[in-house]
């Protein structure tokens, strides 16, 4: 695959690094350029990094009508070398084609993908923001672009990447737990829709389960199955929950889970963390007597974007709250949370082929 390079001229884009005085939060700025490629005549073509902007697109694509979109979320890391490096990108890359599949969108090439990422990454690196806990946070997404208003697959797709400079989403560390709304109103998936992929589709799908926990206090909702009998996930993060011994229960995942690679991870990191990490049917009756009991002392969410988010506490929809432990953030989880971002900002050794250096090749 041949990228070809449509840059800014060197008196509009970044000549020097990116040292940024304050906080620059999460997800809110962009770099210069994005990676550009097109779905047509049944393959994948014309490769490109371009200066980022707006896409010019017919107002009859059907992405616009039938939200034939999905995206993906990872980030990218500076070491003390000065280098970049990604994280468990080809994972990312996977699930990107598993999502591809459950909505009907041809899949890329997984080192095609890798290959365009890594080329953006390093025509764009003076933008790595120079604070601790930084990142570049990634965000492939496919969406579809033919001019047609049937309900049927796209013949025409274009998957984009680009990069948002994110400072880190905890400033001062993992301080203090969220509150999870428990709803028997509201559910994410059923079994044998999308579930398990990140469309867009489900994220517009859960604004309105956001905007009822925000009215009852909570920062997001616990999703249980639509039998409301078993937990599924905690807002946009796969949920999980620690026993008094040490033990991390996980959902196991189904076709109504997102398989977090943030999950997949912590559980191949359990001899590291020195605890058993296991997956399980978590049903909701015993998690509540559990918690009530003191058997479940911490709980939380895994995710890219926080890496973990701990829940101090539940709310139902009558107004009754159940708090986790004494509610504050429990040291298991302080010690997931270190081992984690150790390994992606290269303090710690991470696993083979986790961490990989993005190349100076651009031109």
């Amino acid at each position: 695959m041949d990228i070809k390079y449509n840059l800014k001229s060197a008196s509009e884009r970044r000549t020097e690094p990116f040292m940024p005085e304050g906080d620059v939060g999460f997800g809110k700025l962009r770099t210069d350029h994005m990676f550009l490629m097109d779905y047509r005549d049944g393959q994948w073509c014309d490769p490109r990094i371009v200066p980022y902007g707006p896409f010019e697109m017919a107002p009859g694509a059907m992405s616009l009508h039938y939200g034939q979109s999905i995206f993906e979320g990872a980030k990218a890391f500076m070491h003390e070398d000065g280098e970049i490096y990604t994280f468990r990108l080809n994972k990312n890359a996977e699930r990107m084609n598993r999502s591809a599949d459950i909505v009907c969108i041809p899949n890329i090439d997984e080192a095609m993908q890798l290959k365009g990422i890594n080329a953006l990454i390093d025509v764009d690196r003076l933008w790595f923001p120079q604070q601790e806990g930084a990142c570049l946070y990634i965000r492939p997404f496919i969406f579809a672009t033919e001019d047609r208003l049937s309900v049927s697959p796209s013949q025409q797709y274009t998957f984009c990447v680009m990069l948002s400079p994110s400072g880190a989403y905890y400033a001062s560390g993992v301080n203090n737990g969220i509150r999870l709304l428990i709803s028997t109103q509201f559910h994410r998936a059923v079994s044998g829709g999308t579930g398990a992929s990140k469309a867009s589709g489900n994220y517009a799908a859960s604004l309105r389960a956001g905007k009822a926990a925000a009215e009852h206090g909570a920062s997001q909702v616990l999703y249980l199955d639509s039998t409301n009998t078993q937990i599924e996930e905690a807002g946009a993060m796969n949920h999980f929950h620690i026993l008094k011994d040490g033990t991390v229960i996980i959902p196991t995942f189904t076709d109504t889970i997102l398989k977090s690679i943030t999950s997949q991870s912590i559980m191949e990191l359990a001899e590291m963390l020195g605890c058993e990490v296991r997956q399980e049917t978590v049903m909701l009756d015993k998690f509540i007597a559990d918690i009530e009991s003191g058997e479940i002392i911490e709980a939380g969410g895994f995710g890219t974007a926080a890496v973990v988010s701990p829940v101090s506490s539940y709310i139902f929809e009558d107004g009754r709250v159940i708090t986790v432990g004494d509610g504050k953030v429990g040291p298991h989880i302080q010690r997931i949370y270190k081992l984690f971002t150790e390994l992606q900002k290269g303090h710690v050794a991470a696993p083979q082929g986790w961490v990989k250096q993005v190349e100076r090749v651009a031109p």
